[in-house]
């Protein structure tokens, strides 16, 4: 396991570079917007880049499967699974703003091992591997030991849907408990978190292609990941509450505390 899950890391970290290359070709030269069937936006960067990514990972690992954003998935019951977003926060990239992002993971037996999140115009490549900590361009990083809510720093991502039921008053107590609210969004946030520099990320409306790298990142910071209702992370999330663990832990039963109608 350890020489697979080496092998992937290079592998993944090159696939990024990779990637990173198309990328600020791209933001350099600029691009047309395609909209996409489910009316978001996808570039020629979000293209070659996956396809960059895949030959990459498909030849470091052979056995594993793909599945991305652009290109869809070619076998997701594989016992290894990579799972891509080649150009995650694409509407950022459109609009010029550097809040866009690489994702890169890989399942083993469905659960998440390897994650690389490389932001190339902000300046920051994550990286983590279960049990081996998690690292910001050679330095190893950590989430803040905050444990009170009042000096606990929020940042809330897409929220959307959170705003039809009866979680937005939770959150809404949750941030006039807290010590300040900020909305960084996309791998923003959880780089932030993972490095102590935010205590709580709350996302309503994401996809597992989008925060699975940060998942690693952040666990192996030392914070908590989950679902919104405090479940585990699979392929059908949709919803995320990171945190500190004390912080997570008390968002986590303000949370549980309200019913949801369905």
């Amino acid at each position: 396991m350890t020489d697979i899950l080496d092998k992937a890391l290079s592998a993944a970290r090159d696939a990024a570079g990779a990637a990173a290359e198309i990328i600020q070709h791209y933001w350099r030269a600029g691009v047309d917007v395609i909209t996409k069937g489910d009316d978001t936006p996808v570039t020629v960067a979000d293209r070659e880049s996956e396809l960059a990514i895949r030959e990459i990972l498909a030849r470091a690992m052979p056995e594993a499967g793909i599945y991305g954003e652009e290109y869809g998935a070619d076998d997701i019951s594989r016992e290894w699974l990579w799972l891509v977003d080649p150009l995650d926060g694409t509407k950022s990239f459109v609009r010029r703003t550097p809040f866009f992002s690489t994702q890169i993971a890989l399942m083993h037996h469905g659960e998440l091992v390897l994650g690389v999140s490389s932001a190339p115009i902000y300046g920051e490549r994550m990286w983590a591997v279960k049990g081996r900590g998690a690292w910001l361009d050679g330095e190893r990083v950590q989430v803040a030991d905050t444990s009170a809510f009042a000096q606990a720093s929020i940042s809330t991502g897409n929220v959307k849907t959170l705003t039809t039921d009866a979680r937005w008053d939770v959150l809404g107590q949750m941030i006039r408990d807290s010590n300040r609210i900020r909305g960084y969004g996309d791998f923003c946030h959880y780089h932030l978190l993972a490095r102590g520099g935010v205590d709580l990320v709350i996302e309503s409306d994401v996809n597992i292609l989008d925060i699975a790298p940060l998942a690693v990142i952040v666990r192996e910071a030392g914070g908590v990941f989950t679902e919104l209702d405090g479940g585990p992370v699979g392929l059908e999330t949709r919803g995320i509450l990171a945190g500190t663990p004390a912080i997570h832990a008390e968002a986590l039963e303000r949370f549980r505390g309200v019913t949801i109608d369905r």
